[in-house]
């Protein structure tokens, strides 16, 4: 049995304009000559322009996280560990003084990062909280421990006051807690729409 050879269709040059039949389903001009003049045309400069754009962007992305010092990735986990909490709590109010306003929310810490920096990304540490409890009144920490004695309970509230094993995290670590609180994130984000 013989295989019939399909007739590739004529196209059009886009450089001089005859009729060819291309070797290649993605040729587009008949010669050599003809492929250097498309080449040069505007439209297939900025093309070619904006290719070569987004590769530079991406290689400097890549050496950009390679400078990364471990104190950056930590400073861009608590950002977006902060979001979370933020959205998490959303209709709560603030932890210390238990009052909704429009003004700036923060994540607070009930013990803090400087003194228990093992309890940093622990989410029954940190709770949303308005920015004068935080700021000016050093996290209200008397009228924030009342409300989370009501939030999580006396029991988990004295474990958070108890000893804890000291936490050195990696990058790795903080790029896995990174990677689980953004999907948190976008989980949330989706329930909300």
């Amino acid at each position: 049995m013989r295989a019939s050879i399909k007739e590739v269709k004529q196209k059009t040059c886009k450089g001089c304009g005859g009729k060819f039949r291309p070797s290649l389903s993605t040729q587009k001009a008949c010669s050599v000559k003809c492929a250097m003049v498309v080449a040069k045309q505007p439209a297939n400069l900025k093309v070619a322009r904006k290719a070569i754009d987004q590769l530079v962007r991406s290689e400097i992305k890549v050496r950009k996280e390679k400078l990364k010092t471990r104190g950056d990735h930590m400073r861009e986990c608590q950002v977006v560990f902060n979001e979370w909490i933020r959205l998490r709590d959303a209709e709560l109010p603030c932890v210390s003084c238990g009052r909704h306003h429009d003004g700036q929310y923060h994540a607070g810490h009930y013990r803090t990062v400087g003194a228990h920096p093992e309890l940093r990304f622990e989410p029954l540490n940190v709770w949303k909280q308005c920015a004068p409890c935080n700021n000016h009144k050093s996290g209200d920490i008397v009228n924030y421990r009342i409300e989370l004695v009501r939030r999580i309970g006396l029991e988990r509230v004295e474990w958070l006051e108890g000893p804890h094993e000291p936490q050195r995290y990696t990058i790795e670590d903080l790029k896995a807690i990174k990677a689980e609180y953004r999907a948190k994130i976008k989980q949330l984000k989706e329930q909300a729409a």
